[in-house]
């Protein structure tokens, strides 16, 4: 049976950030985690009366003596005071209980039980977690309207620096750039009477370890084989362009003729790149110092993936219709007077309407945990294309001074030309001669077991990034069910490769077997 009905309508997508099913009243501090991790994070809405399976099983009892129990509990419970909107609704003849809360102004908010410290929850995908210190200072500066790279970075002085990249960067687009204009662009602060360093101006100039971008080519669909990997430091702006860089040489450049001109574009519109890798460098969370941007190419995409959520309690819903929240303030500014950013707000909506123009598969943006993830498909290769790209490929392998030690240097070349072929076999005749019989691409494995490897390989990378990830934040992650996930994570602990530790609720996961498969850093 199917009804217009906005509730139900939500109820179909599933639990998520904002949303979460109960089949009867929770107790206290069970409501109280949910309520207030909606509160300090996006808001959301608790809905009493469907079970895990989006069934409608309806509230029992008395329907207004449980409102005025869920009144109490959140009084007795809660940390500032909640105000939710509790309201009852009827699905399928069935009444069910709705408790909506907005996000907050008071931030953090906390159980009274466990304290400040102890109590702070925020929302990931669809579960509720319990905040780290680091987590909670930023909830105060969003309380407060302040950003972590306008603070002041009382570790370093302003007389080490070297501002030089900054310099240029403005000189570059003709804009002049003295003390006032570091002073109004909040990198520079004075602090009783002495002028201090903020976070941004460090972070502009890559003073910070976890500052960086790592960019990585993979073989096939899966991170099993590197072919190429960079790991790029430094100004923000040399990071940039030297990302841009490691993409072209990695991306398929095809000809147009136009008229009674040739024109040469890459598969996927460099202008859409660029616009996401802005993107993710101004919005990053840099208050998290364990974490980097990380750029990957596949055979079939590329994948941009950058450390903190969507900022301020920020939907995905209202990053596509175009709302802007800023997290990073200096940076922003910096960025906007340079040029890097025309209007707030349209860098998504710009990113697609780039890649429709050019006839290429619309990316898709999510907000994975603690992460945001930018996902472009690359088109679908020719023999002739992909022939091409493994000469590059070979090429670039044979240049030995330039390859980093970690990439695999035993990449098969199995659909290069004869010349190519040649030429790789005079420097690797014994290597070759070992792995002859895996280089056929006619006979290629299964691959039904291959696709299995790939999944396993993105799930073990999924537990890399968060080792407390759940089945269901993996599934939405790598498009596959639940169930499915669970089935891999199953095998993979039956091989040794992966070890629970803990218990089902507050453990988490760890890779027991290092180097299998080859994954991105943990760190």
């Amino acid at each position: 049976m199917t009804f217009e009905n906005p509730l139900w309508d939500e109820i179909q997508q599933g639990e998520s950030k904002t949303l979460e099913f109960k089949q009867q009243l929770p107790k206290g501090d069970q409501l109280a985690k949910t309520l207030t991790a909606f509160a300090n994070t996006s808001g959301g809405k608790l809905i009493i009366g469907i079970d895990d399976q989006r069934k409608v099983v309806g509230i029992k009892g008395d329907e207004f003596e449980m409102m005025d129990q869920i009144a109490s509990m959140i009084h007795d419970c809660c940390q500032p005071a909640l105000l939710p909107n509790i309201y009852l609704a009827t699905l399928l003849n069935k009444t069910v209980l709705v408790i909506q809360v907005y996000r907050g102004t008071q931030l953090p908010y906390y159980l009274k039980s466990r304290g400040r410290d102890r109590g702070v929850y925020i929302r990931l995908g669809a579960t509720n977690r319990q905040a780290d210190i680091e987590m909670i200072r930023e909830l105060e500066r969003q309380r407060l309207h302040q950003s972590f790279d306008e603070q002041i970075a009382w570790e370093s002085s302003l007389e080490t620096l070297d501002l030089s990249p900054l310099y240029n960067a403005f000189s570059q687009v003709n804009k002049p750039l003295n003390d006032e204009k570091l002073h109004s662009l909040k990198l520079i602060r004075t602090e009783q009477g002495e002028e201090r360093p903020t976070h941004g101006l460090l972070i502009l100039l890559g003073c910070y370890e976890h500052v960086e971008i790592k960019c990585s080519r993979f073989k096939g669909t899966s991170m099993t084989v590197f072919i190429d990997k960079k790991e790029y430091t430094g100004d923000l702006f040399s990071q940039l362009a030297n990302t841009e860089d490691f993409v072209k040489n990695h991306l398929h450049l095809r000809a147009e003729i136009l008229g009674l001109q040739r024109t040469e574009n890459y598969e996927i519109p460099m202008p859409a790149i660029r616009e996401a890798l802005i993107n993710a460098v101004v919005h990053r969370d840099y208050s998290n110092f364990g974490r980097d941007i990380k750029v990957g190419i596949y055979d079939n995409a590329l994948n941009i993936v950058s450390p903190g959520g969507f900022p301020n309690g920020l939907t995905l819903k209202e990053v596509i219709k175009g709302r802007s929240e800023i997290r990073n303030k200096v940076i922003a500014r910096v960025f906007k007077a340079l040029g890097y950013i025309e209007q707030w707000g349209s860098g998504v909506a710009r990113i697609k309407e780039l890649c429709h123009q050019a006839n290429t598969p619309e990316p898709k943006l999510e907000e994975s945990g603690n992460f945001v993830d930018w996902l472009f498909m690359r088109p679908v290769e020719t023999e002739e294309i992909q022939a091409t790209s493994i000469k590059s490929i070979n090429n670039a392998l044979n240049k030995s001074s330039e390859i980093n030690p970690e990439i695999n240097p035993e990449i098969s070349s199995e659909k290069s030309s004869e010349k190519s072929s040649e030429k790789s076999s005079e420097k690797s005749s014994e290597k070759s001669s070992e792995k002859s019989s895996e280089k056929s691409p006619e006979k290629s494995p299964e691959k039904s077991s291959e696709n299995n490897s790939n999944k396993s390989s993105r799930i073990l990378a999924c537990i890399a990034d968060n080792p407390k990830i759940s089945a269901r934040t993996i599934a939405e992650k790598i498009g596959i069910t639940p169930r499915a996930v669970e089935k891999h994570i199953a095998q993979l602990k039956q091989q040794g490769i992966l070890l629970r530790i803990g218990a089902a609720r507050g453990g988490h996961w760890k890779i027991s077997k290092p180097g299998y498969p080859p994954l991105p850093d943990q760190n």
